[in-house]
């Protein structure tokens, strides 16, 4: 009688278990991409913006798409800049910078992501901070959304000069 028990409580355990790993492994991660120009022009050591518009290229979670309430609690997971032409400029040229998400007009507006630290010799390409304290469910939603670069300038380039932000989202399946 202890044995079948036993049996029983293990596969009850290994049951339950798997259902938070299959619930796990059904999680979304989409890519929203923006590329941002730094001008020639900035002036160096004062605030600079550059706003441009993101797509998510593997999904698309508009209300009008049946899958918009498949899914809740949307977060940043990660995000990154890089170089893209020249695609050797110094990431290091830019002292700190914060990225902002939005919906395309501008409301809902919140910090994605942020570096304060940037070192001068960095290279073409930086692993930024992530702020996910905040869903980005409605922003999401959207056909497309409004990123926003707050920069500082560490030292001018003689050339403009296009990055491109890559922000991972994490959504949840919404529960039933």
């Amino acid at each position: 009688m202890m044995k079948k028990l036993t049996f029983f409580l293990l596969a009850a355990i290994f049951f339950f278990g798997s259902c938070g790993m299959l619930q796990s492994i059904m999680k979304s991660t989409f890519p929203y991409t923006a590329d941002v120009v730094v001008p020639a022009s900035a002036t160096i050591g004062d605030p600079h913006t550059v706003v441009s518009t993101a797509n998510s290229y593997d999904q698309d979670f508009t209300k009008d798409g049946n899958n918009a309430n498949q899914i809740s609690e949307v977060r940043i997971i990660s995000a990154k800049i890089q170089s893209k032409n020249p695609s050797d400029y110094n990431i290091g040229n830019i002292a700190a910078l914060r990225v902002y998400m939005a919906k395309a007009d501008g409301s809902d507006e919140v910090l994605v992501a942020i570096r304060k630290d940037i070192t001068a010799n960095t290279g073409n390409s930086v692993v930024l901070d992530i702020d996910n304290s905040h869903f980005l469910d409605e922003i999401v939603r959207e056909k497309s959304v409004r990123i926003r670069m707050v920069y500082v300038l560490r030292k001018a380039a003689n050339v403009d000069a296009e990055l491109k932000i890559s922000l991972s989202i994490g959504a949840e399946p919404r529960e039933r």
